[in-house]
């Protein structure tokens, strides 16, 4: 069990030890993970295009997901809203960080697109199946499984050279509490909505260790558990995201906490942006250092509660 999360975290691991100083290096490292995403959650619909009974096992799926997703949401939006009653922040209309891209329709045409990607890949494995048999199905199993070890390589190298120092992470105590906060209520949902899954307690926790990342998140459970359980934990983590932009603008200016951290993972890139606008600029550190804990979190919980 344990040489498997091994085999999975080495390119991860590797990826880190890699510091890369030149833009143009780092700019291809970029779009190599999301060129990696794309051709992995087009194989993953391929392979949802290979299960018997295809209607019922998606009809499961969805209803799998929407029960993983209201657990784990009341059990953040709680934890979350005492974190916020703790703290006690207010945030004020700060100014907002120039050029923030700040089209919310934008944002959420970005998170759908990946959803139309999966919708493809289980049209064309349809489409390849009935022209060359279900061959197709097996070496697009094999395939993601290669493309995984390459995205995790890169996502390492993302990790290390994202500019975050460790003083700065460690010294932003709200970021910190919004991260561990996150983090355990996720868990304790994972817990609580495995028997509601039929799930054994350790893939409930791997299935809650997305934290909103979910282009990981099911990519990493759909190598271990199949395709099935990999679109539960994709679309229970877009749907954080989804939920998270409608979210900020009605709780950041109460509640800080609870609209930073509920984007999880997604507060340092794709939710940053709607943070921004409607935040200012004293909440980007926070949700910068809150997403950056979690993103670095997330991938070796997945593959450690998937190995027990």
């Amino acid at each position: 069990m344990l040489s498997g999360l091994l085999i999975v975290l080495l390119p991860l691991l590797l990826g880190y030890l890699v510091p890369v100083r030149h833009n143009g290096v780092m700019n291809g490292i970029n779009r190599g993970v999301n060129a990696s995403v794309y051709v992995i959650l087009l194989l993953m619909g391929i392979s949802l295009a290979g299960l018997d009974e295809l209607g019922r096992e998606l009809s499961h799926m969805g209803s799998q997901a929407l029960r993983l997703f209201a657990v784990i949401t009341a059990c953040n939006l709680v934890a979350l809203w005492w974190l916020s009653r703790r703290l006690g922040l207010r945030m004020g209309h700060s100014p907002v960080v120039a050029n923030a891209p700040t089209t919310k329709l934008a944002a959420l045409l970005g998170s759908l697109s990946l959803v139309a990607i999966v919708a493809g890949g289980v049209l064309l494995g349809l489409a390849l199946a009935w022209l060359g048999g279900d061959m197709i199905f097996l070496h697009a199993e094999q395939w993601a499984e290669w493309v995984l070890y390459a995205l995790l390589a890169l996502i390492g190298c993302q990790l290390r050279n994202s500019g975050m120092p460790l003083k700065q992470i460690l010294l932003n105590r709200h970021g910190l509490a919004i991260a561990s906060v996150l983090a355990v209520s996720s868990l304790v949902g994972g817990l609580l909505a495995a028997p509601l899954l039929s799930l054994r307690w350790q893939e409930g926790l791997a299935m809650a260790s997305g934290f909103g990342w979910y282009s990981l998140s099911g990519i990493l459970v759909g190598d271990r558990l199949g395709p099935v359980l990999g679109g539960v934990a994709f679309f229970n983590d877009l749907t954080r995201e989804l939920l998270a932009f409608l979210l900020i603008p009605m709780t950041i200016h109460r509640h800080a906490p609870l609209a930073i951290g509920y984007g999880g993972a997604t507060s340092m890139d794709f939710t940053l942006p709607v943070i921004q606008q409607h935040g200012g600029v004293a909440c980007v550190p926070m949700a910068v250092v809150s997403g950056f804990l979690l993103s670095l979190l997330s991938p070796p919980l997945i593959l450690f509660f998937l190995s027990l």
